[in-house]
């Protein structure tokens, strides 16, 4: 393929559980016993790697974890879906990644996540910086779809439960976890999408997050060929529920790795 107009992309899924993770610290249920690898889930997060960059969504509190499991070796630019502690809490992690840049990582997130990290995190972003080892980053207010790393990525505004979050679009991926609904003006933002990696916390209903059945149905709307279910809690049995789901949808799990062609130029014509 000619890399002027067209090249792979790789989603790697970094994490695919709930905010405790699985197994869940104090319980013994059957799937936080399980030998089964694909029930060992770390905090939700992705990889996206395009022509030799990588961009990260989310700083989850077992990103350490997570990038030494997959020999991530550079970070080059940060998405944020929202500021909740499972999604943002292992921002320190950034730090060794900056070894190797010669300029702080960029971040990227809607203004009211910005503001949270901000507020949360001052010894990052405070101007001047203090001294002391810590991630050297740069924030960025995104307010609609824009270029990073090469990438076209478009917003997709989401309702969680009382709050919000952001899904991203990349080309012919959508990546849309800790979601409750998907508002009536961000359906159109889904439409050709050839893969989807969408929230599906537990088999119940959830006031913030899809519930399985939930989840089925927002995915048969987008429509999809391919929609992988994150955000798994341990309801959620991999060799268990995984052959009752419809036909093109999966349960994800930590380490899986997804490939896609994207064009850019052919998505900005």
């Amino acid at each position: 393929m000619n890399h002027d107009t067209g090249t792979i992309l790789e989603a790697i899924v970094l994490g695919s559980g709930g905010s405790p993770g699985v197994p869940m610290p104090g319980c013994d249920c059957g799937v936080c016993r399980s030998t089964d690898p694909r029930n060992n889930r770390t905090r939700c997060s992705l990889l996206i790697r395009y022509r030799g960059r990588n961009l990260l969504i989310d700083t989850t509190t077992d990103l350490r974890q997570q990038v030494l499991r997959e020999g991530i070796d550079r970070i080059d630019a940060v998405l944020y879906t929202h500021g909740h502690a499972d999604h943002v809490h292992g921002i320190d992690d950034l730090r060794p990644f900056n070894r190797w840049r010669q300029e702080p990582i960029p971040v990227y997130a809607s203004e009211t996540t910005i503001r949270h990290l901000h507020r949360v995190f001052p010894y990052i972003f405070a101007d001047p910086a203090p001294e002391g080892y810590r991630p050297r980053l740069s924030s960025h207010i995104l307010t609609g779809p824009t270029d990073i790393l090469g990438l076209r990525i478009v917003p997709v505004p989401l309702i969680h439960g009382a709050g919000e979050a952001t899904g991203y679009r990349i080309g012919p991926l959508a990546y849309l976890t800790d979601c409750s609904a998907i508002p009536e003006s961000s359906w159109p933002l889904l439409e050709g999408i050839e893969v989807l990696i969408l929230d599906g916390l537990r088999l119940r209903p959830h006031p913030t997050h899809f519930h399985l059945a939930k989840a089925v149905e927002a995915g048969r709307r987008i429509g999809a060929g391919k929609t992988y279910l994150t955000h798994l809690n341990h309801e959620i049995d991999h060799p268990r529920h995984q052959p009752e789901l419809p036909a093109g949808f999966f349960l994800a799990h930590d380490g899986l790795r997804i490939f896609l062609e994207y064009s850019l130029s052919e998505e900005s014509t």
